[in-house]
């Protein structure tokens, strides 16, 4: 994975707490902030299969470049 995904990861996953905990106080909030916690779920679910697609590409591409060389 990237490290640009990598760090939007974190904070997708830092945002899932906050969505929950009031940050100032510390208290569980009554209402919690649902379209954080509902985007940061969703954000990771997307950066997961990103970054899965890219590697399967670099993956393939390399596959390509090795069996050209080889009928050479």
């Amino acid at each position: 994975m990237d490290k640009y995904l990598t760090v939007i990861l974190i904070f997708m996953v830092v945002g899932i707490p906050i969505a929950w905990v009031s940050p100032m106080s510390g208290e569980i909030r009554e209402q919690p902030l649902l379209p954080l916690f509902y985007g940061s779920i969703g954000g990771i679910i997307f950066i997961l299969f990103y970054g899965g697609y890219k590697d399967k590409k670099a993956r393939e591409k390399l596959n390509a470049k090795r069996k050209r060389s080889k009928k050479k």
